[in-house]
């Protein structure tokens, strides 16, 4: 994956990592729009999303991944479906909502019993996670009630220095944002319509015996 990444972006996101270790937040670009990421078991860290964002604490946030196989820390009752879903769109514009692994707490879940998860199609992400070593928040980088940002320049008009380190990768590609689903009980409920259509999401449960 490096071999398609310039060597000057590369050590961009050895820096970011770096911080994201360090217990700081970092903006990275996505197929989508740009994120704001901090390391998951990290709640200090966590917490400085929720102030940075103003965003209400209320509000959980989701969580990328790099690789299915770290579904296990995160979530229980990985089904057929479930799999098929991850198998089929990921990566890509598609988050699922689990029921969260026993394990798994954290000021992100905001009290919640469940936690929204996908792998992201953009190569300098998913580096990013896989440089840090384990999961990292998902959320839009962008103030609660503010425009959403495809640039780092957009990132640093919007955010100032809150963010601690900026990826510029150019200018994210934008569109709809990634379709949402929950999958915790009985047919799936789509949450919010995106990138990914719900027929497609709804096909891949018939198909698994889901019942109509």
């Amino acid at each position: 994956m490096k071999d398609s990444i310039s060597s000057t972006l590369i050590e961009q996101v050895k820096k970011a990592a770096a911080v994201l270790r360090d217990g700081g937040i970092v903006a990275y670009p996505t197929d989508t729009i740009y994120g704001l990421g901090a390391d998951i078991y990290n709640d200090i860290a966590v917490m400085k999303v929720f102030a940075v964002k103003n965003r209400p604490l209320s509000l959980p946030l989701p969580v990328l991944i790099d690789d299915i196989s770290q579904l296990a820390n995160l979530v229980s009752g990985q089904t057929a479906f479930s799999l098929a879903l991850a198998n089929k769109f990921w990566p890509g514009a598609l988050t699922i909502i689990f029921n969260k692994a026993p394990q798994f707490e954290g000021p992100l879940l905001a009290g919640s019993n469940k936690i929204g998860v996908r792998i992201p199609d953009h190569e300098v992400t998913r580096l990013l996670i896989r440089e840090l070593g384990h999961p990292i928040t998902g959320t839009s980088a962008n103030l609660h009630t503010g425009e959403i940002t495809l640039t780092a320049d957009e990132v640093r008009r919007q955010m100032g220095s809150q963010v601690d380190f900026i990826i510029d990768a150019g200018r994210c590609p934008g569109g709809k944002e990634s379709t949402i689903v929950d999958i915790t009980a009985g047919p799936p409920r789509i949450l919010r319509h995106g990138a990914v259509p719900d027929d497609a999401v709804l096909a891949e449960y018939y198909e698994k015996g889901g019942k109509r």
